[in-house]
């Protein structure tokens, strides 16, 4: 956590002198591991509360991402990352598990930065996870992460959408009220003090009138209530709209498994999701 606390230090401090959108940014090349390390059961059991997962079984499929984000944020908050970390926004991430991961295996973790792409609202850049045990890839994840500014590239268009739209008129299956703290017990749990997150008037700082609830969350909520996580190939998430804290919001999925949405009371779609099993 200590250095977690140094890097988003780092990050508040250099934002400011980093300008997003330059022709002539480039991605830093290497690549940051974390050796393996045992997974502590009482940062576990604390996610696994407040995002709805049992505590028994294989490790929730978002959580290598959490262990993982001290690595991401280092790296986001390197001087030769280009775009400034405070008020990037979570837009999409692709989870691959190859099999399930057993708290008790200490898992060995990368995180490197794959490409930036030109957005209507700004810059995005694709960040990529990879968990290892005993040198087996055992799972992975591409997250893009939108840093928004202004563009004169009209022609600039979010990444191609993987989830159809009609996954958001799905049934309703829950119904969730959000408290206004939400993101500031997520951050405690995950590293994540993003401002955008924390409260109104760091989230105002960002063009948020409130607070908005992690992305990682939302997905992560959604994939709990869909219950066994066996035969899962691949997670693909959109966070199509942000959820403004607090609020009241409904999970919706389909009888098979295969897709899920997160809609606020008027029918706004704030996440689309999309799962693939085995045959």
């Amino acid at each position: 956590m200590a250095s977690l606390s140094a890097s988003l230090v780092r990050g508040a401090l250099s934002s400011p002198f980093k300008r997003a959108g330059r022709p002539d940014a480039t991605l830093p090349p290497g690549h940051l591991t974390r050796p393996a390390a045992p997974v502590a059961p009482g940062p576990l059991a604390a996610y696994a509360r407040i995002c709805g997962f049992t505590e028994s079984g294989p490790l929730p499929l978002t959580y290598p991402h959490v262990l993982a984000f001290p690595l991401t944020m280092r790296l986001m908050t390197d001087r030769a990352f280009p775009l400034p970390v405070l008020g990037l926004v979570h837009t999409w991430i692709e989870i691959t598990p190859h099999r399930a991961v057993q708290p008790t295996e200490p898992p060995e973790l990368t995180v490197f930065a794959h490409g930036l792409t030109p957005h209507r609202r700004g810059t995005e850049v694709t960040m990529v996870t990879e968990a290892r045990v005993g040198g087996e890839l055992v799972w992975e994840s591409r997250s893009g992460y939108l840093s928004r500014h202004r563009t004169t590239d009209a022609a600039a268009a979010p990444r191609t959408a993987s989830v159809p739209d009609a996954v958001g008129e799905l049934p309703v299956v829950a119904e969730w009220a959000l408290p206004g703290d939400l993101g500031r017990r997520y951050g405690a749990v995950s590293g994540d003090r993003n401002p955008i997150h924390l409260h109104p008037l760091t989230a105002r700082l960002f063009g948020f009138p409130r607070a908005i609830a992690h992305g990682m969350w939302t997905v992560a909520r959604c994939l709990a209530e869909a219950g066994d996580p066996v035969g899962i190939r691949s997670v693909r998430a959109e966070f199509r709209a942000p959820v403004p804290l607090p609020a009241t919001v409904t999970y919706a999925a389909d009888a098979a498994g295969s897709a899920f949405a997160l809609r606020g009371t008027k029918g706004r779609v704030h996440l689309l999701g999309a799962v693939t099993r085995a045959s």
